[in-house]
C-alpha cells in the first residue's frame, strides 16, 4: 500500500491535471483549406502531412494534394506540412470567425529540412517551440547511418556519445548520464532490451526501418519515468501514431548500403498499403558486417549480424483507432579481443599497453597488487591473477539475441467538452539474450516485459492545454549459466502523471508532475519498493522575431536498478566483480536547463546549458581487492553533480551553402570527493559546409575531440584527435518517389584514435578509414 502522504499527492495532482477552465461563449469557426505542390512543377503531392501546431491538428492531402479543416477556433496559427525526406514548410496563418482562408504550400525534395518532434512534450512542436533540447534525425539520414546499435547511430549529435564494447554493443549516453538513467523508446514505450544493464550490451537497430530518432536531452521523468533522469531516445517507426491517418494505396522504400572498412552489406524494404480506412504495413532487412580495420590493424571477432521483421494493420476512423503489430529481430555479434593488443601497441608507440598503467597504479595504491589486461578473449580476458599469471587457452566469444515484440494500440476522439482523446498503448516485449564461447552457450539471460500507457489529452481552453495519464510495468527477468549474476526477479511499476501549458499571451508556461511506484520480488533476497514524485515548472519566452528563451526546472526521482540491488558475481561486461546493494535509496536530483534558440532565414540554432545536482547518487565503486581476476566495485551512493553545455549553430551564408557548427561539454563528479565520474565524454566540436547545387550535395566535415584528462580511479587517459569526414549525395525527385544516392567518406586521414567511453579502448581503437555507398529509393 502507498503510504498516506503519497496517497494525497496523488489525488492533489490528479485533481490539479483533470480541472480545466469551462468553456467560454461560443464563436463562429472557421475553415482552413490549400493545396500542396511540388517546387517548380506544380504537380500536386498527396500524402503531405499537414499540422495546425498550436492545436495538434493533423491531415493529410488527397490524391489532388488538397488538405482541409473544419471547425477551427478563430486565431493566430502555424501549419507546417511534411512528407518524407521534404524541406518542411513553415507558414503562419491568422483566422476570423467565420472566415474560410487558404493556404498553399510548396515543396522541395531533399535531404535537409526543418525537424518535427512529438516525444519531449507528446504533440507535434519544432524545436523552437519545445521547452526542452531536442533533435531528430529523419529517415534518410538514418540511412546512411546504418550500424548494428543505437549508439554509433547517434554518436555525431550534440549532447551524445556512444558507449561501447564494440560495433554490436554501442549504447547512447547523454550529457554523460548512462545506464539506467537513459530511457530507449520505441514508438513511446520501453523497447524491453537489457542493454542498460552491462557495457557488452548494445540496443540493436534497423535503421532503415525508423521513420526517425527524436533525441530528448535533460530530465524527461515527468512523462516517461525515472530512468529518463538523463533524457529520452525515441526510435518512431510511423506505424504506431495516435493520429495516423489510412493512407490511400501504396507507400514504402527500398534501400542498400556497401561499405569498406568493415566490409558492411545490408538491406532492407517496408511498405504501407491503405484501402478505406484501413492500413496494413511491413518492413524487414538485414545487415552483416566483419571485422573491423584500424590503421593498427584489424581488429580480431568484431563481426555483427542482424536482421528483422515487422508487420501490422489497423483501422483509423474520424474518432476512433486500433492497430496490431508484430516484430521480431535477431542478432549476433563478437566481442573483440585483445589478443593483438601488444602488436597495437608496437604500431602505436606503446599508446596500447598489455598491463595498462592505471591498473597498476590503482591496484599498488589500494592492494599493493597488480594484474594483466592482456588476455585472448573476453569473458576469459580477465583470467590473470595478482601473480600476473595468464590464461591463453579460452576461445573467443560471440554474443547473440532475438527479441519478439507485440503491440496493440487503440484511441478514441472527440471525448466532450474538456477532453479531446484518449489514446492506449499495450507492448510485451520477449527478450532472450545467450553468450556463445565456440558457439558453445554459456549464460543466459531471459527478459520479458509487458509495458501500458494510456493518456488523455485536454482540449485547449482559456490558454490551458495538456495531457494527463497512467502507466506501468509488469517484468520478469532471469538468469541461467556460469555467469549468473541475479536471482529470478519479478519487477512492477506504476505511476500517474500530468503536463500541462498555460499561454499568456505570447509568454508559455509549463507545469507538471509523476507519482512513481517500483517494486522488486527477488527470489531469496529481501524485496524492496519504491514510491515518489518528479516534478517541473518551466517558461518559453520569446526574446525577438525568431528568437526565444526556454528555462526549466527539474525535481526528478530515479528508484535503483535490478542490477545496482541484486548483481553479485563476475561481470566482464564491465570489467568489474561487481556486488550489488539491496539497501540502496533512490536517487532525487535538482535540476536547471537553460536553453536559447535562434531561427531566422541566416541563423538556425540554439545553446543550451544544464546543471543537475543528485543525491544519494549510485555509482560502482572499487573495493581495492581482486577477484576472479576483475577489479571488485560495489554499488555505493553519493552526492553527485553534472555540469555542462552544446550548441549547435547553423550559418546560412547563401541559399546553397550553409556553415554548420557544433559544440559540446560536460564536467561530472562526486560532490565531497570532487573525484571525477567514470566514462564522461570530452569536450567535442564539429564544424561544416554544406553545399547544394540543384540536386547535388556536398559536405566536408572535420570533427575536433579533446582528450579526456579528468579521470575515476579506473580509467586511463584518452587522447584527443581530429577526424576529416566527406558526406556527398545526389536525388531525383518527381511526384511520387524520390532517388538518392550518398557515399560517405569517414576518417579520411585514417587517424588512430580512441573512444573514451570505450570499456575496451586500450587494445581496440575505432575504425580507420571507410567509403560508405548507399542507395534509397521512397516512393508516396
Amino acid at each position: 500500500m502507498w503510504p498516506g502522504s503519497s496517497r494525497q499527492c496523488a489525488r492533489l495532482l490528479f485533481f490539479c491535471l483533470c480541472v480545466a477552465p469551462g468553456s467560454r461563449a461560443q464563436t463562429p469557426a472557421a475553415t482552413l483549406r490549400g493545396r500542396v505542390t511540388l517546387e517548380g512543377r506544380d504537380a500536386p503531392l498527396h500524402h503531405v502531412t499537414v499540422t495546425i501546431t498550436q492545436l495538434r491538428r493533423v491531415t493529410e492531402t488527397d490524391d489532388r494534394g488538397e488538405y482541409r479543416f473544419t471547425e477551427v477556433p478563430p486565431g493566430n496559427y502555424d501549419v507546417l506540412a511534411h512528407l518524407h525526406a521534404t524541406i518542411n514548410q513553415k507558414r503562419s496563418v491568422v483566422l476570423a470567425p467565420g472566415q474560410e482562408a487558404a493556404l498553399d504550400f510548396q515543396l522541395r525534395l531533399g535531404v535537409v529540412h526543418e525537424q518535427v518532434t512529438v516525444t519531449a512534450s507528446g504533440t507535434e512542436q519544432t524545436p523552437l517551440e519545445t521547452f526542452q533540447a531536442v533533435t531528430a534525425v529523419d529517415s534518410l539520414e538514418l540511412a546512411t547511418r546504418n550500424a548494428p546499435s543505437l549508439g554509433e547511430v547517434l554518436d555525431d549529435q550534440p549532447g551524445v556519445a556512444k558507449r561501447s564494447f564494440g560495433p554490436g554493443t554501442t549504447r547512447p549516453v547523454l550529457r554523460g548520464f548512462d545506464g539506467d538513467r537513459v530511457l530507449i523508446l520505441q514508438d513511446g514505450v520501453p523497447t524491453g532490451t537489457i542493454s542498460s544493464q552491462s557495457g557488452d550490451h548494445g540496443e540493436p537497430l534497423d535503421s532503415s526501418a525508423v521513420d526517425r530518432v527524436e533525441v530528448v536531452k535533460g530530465p524527461t521523468t515527468m512523462l516517461y519515468g525515472g530512468s529518463a533522469l538523463g533524457g529520452v531516445i525515441n526510435i518512431i517507426t510511423g506505424h504506431q501514431q495516435p493520429r495516423q491517418q489510412p493512407h490511400q494505396r501504396t507507400s514504402g522504400y527500398i534501400t542498400g548500403n556497401a561499405a569498406s572498412g568493415n566490409a558492411l552489406a545490408s538491406g532492407g524494404a517496408g511498405f504501407e498499403h491503405g484501402v478505406g480506412s484501413w492500413l496494413i504495413w511491413g518492413d524487414g532487412g538485414e545487415q552483416r558486417t566483419g571485422d573491423y580495420q584500424t590503421p593498427a590493424g584489424r581488429v580480431e571477432n568484431s563481426h555483427t549480424l542482424m536482421s528483422n521483421a515487422f508487420g501490422g494493420f489497423g483501422r483509423y476512423g474520424e474518432r476512433a483507432l486500433f492497430s496490431l503489430s508484430y516484430g521480431f529481430q535477431e542478432g549476433r555479434y563478437g566481442v573483440p579481443s585483445g589478443t593483438h593488443a601488444e602488436g597495437v601497441a608496437e604500431k602505436t608507440g606503446g599508446q596500447a599497453e598489455a598491463c595498462p598503467t592505471w591498473v597498476c597504479k590503482s591496484l599498488v595504491r589500494h592492494c599493493g597488487t597488480c594484474f594483466s589486461l592482456s588476455s585472448s578473449s573476453w569473458g576469459k580476458a580477465f583470467s590473470a591473477t595478482a601473480e600476473g599469471e595468464h590464461n591463453d587457452e579460452a576461445g573467443l566469444v560471440d554474443l547473440a539475441f532475438r527479441r519478439h515484440n507485440l503491440r496493440f494500440n487503440t484511441g478514441r476522439g472527440n471525448l466532450g467538452s474538456r477532453l479531446d482523446r484518449f489514446d492506449l498503448a499495450l507492448n510485451y516485449s520477449d527478450w532472450m539474450h545467450k553468450e556463445l564461447e565456440d558457439d558453445v552457450v554459456g549464460t543466459q539471460l531471459f527478459n520479458k516485459q509487458f509495458v501500458y500507457r494510456g493518456t488523455f489529452e485536454q482540449r485547449p481552453a482559456g490558454g490551458l492545454s495538456g495531457r494527463f495519464g497512467f502507466s506501468g510495468l509488469e517484468r520478469s527477468f532471469s538468469a541461467s549459466g556460469e555467469e549468473r549474476l541475479a536471482p529470478p526477479v519479478r519487477q512492477r511499476g506504476a505511476a500517474l502523471f500530468g503536463l500541462e501549458e498555460l499561454g499568456i499571451e505570447r509568454v508559455r508556461l509549463r507545469f507538471g508532475g509523476r507519482v512513481e511506484y517500483a517494486g522488486y520480488s527477488p527470489q531469496e533476497l529481501r524485496r524492496r519498493s519504491f514510491i515518489g514524485l518528479s516534478a517541473a515548472a518551466g517558461a518559453h519566452l520569446p526574446l525577438w522575431r525568431d528568437g526565444a528563451l526556454a528555462l526549466n526546472y527539474t525535481h526528478s526521482f530515479r528508484p535503483p536498478a535490478l542490477e545496482e540491488l541484486y548483481n553479485h558475481g563476475p561481470h566482464t561486461g564491465n570489467l568489474t566483480f561487481e556486488i550489488g546493494n539491496p539497501a540502496l535509496e533512490p536517487e532525487q536530483g535538482q535540476g536547471v536547463d537553460l536553453s536559447l534558440r535562434q531561427r531566422s532565414a541566416r541563423i538556425h540554432g540554439e545553446a543550451n546549458f544544464f546543471y543537475y545536482a543528485l543525491s544519494h547518487f549510485v555509482y560502482l565503486a572499487p573495493t581495492g581487492q581482486i577477484r576472479h581476476g576483475l577489479i571488485e566495485a560495489q554499488y555505493r551512493q553519493a552526492g553527485s553533480r553534472y555540469l555542462g553545455a552544446e550548441a549547435h549553430v547553423d550559418f546560412h551564408l547563401r541559399p546553397t551553402l550553409v556553415l554548420d557548427t557544433s559544440l559540446d561539454a560536460v564536467d561530472a563528479q562526486l560532490r565531497d570527493s570532487r573525484t571525477p565520474l567514470p566514462r564522461i565524454p570530452p569536450a567535442r566540436g564539429r564544424i561544416s559546409l554544406d553545399y547544394a547545387h540543384k540536386n547535388l550535395r556536398l559536405k566536408p566535415e572535420l570533427v575536433l575531440t579533446n582528450a579526456q584528462s579528468h579521470l575515476f580511479p579506473t580509467e586511463t587517459r584518452t587522447a584527443g584527435y581530429a577526424l576529416l569526414n566527406l558526406d556527398a549525395s545526389y536525388n531525383w525527385a518527381s511526384q511520387h518517389t524520390l532517388q538518392v544516392i550518398s557515399v560517405n567518406l569517414t576518417n579520411a586521414a585514417n587517424r588512430l584514435y580512441r573512444n573514451h567511453l570505450s570499456f575496451i579502448k586500450d587494445w581496440a581503437p575505432e575504425m580507420g578509414r571507410s567509403v560508405r555507398l548507399t542507395y534509397t529509393v521512397r516512393f508516396f
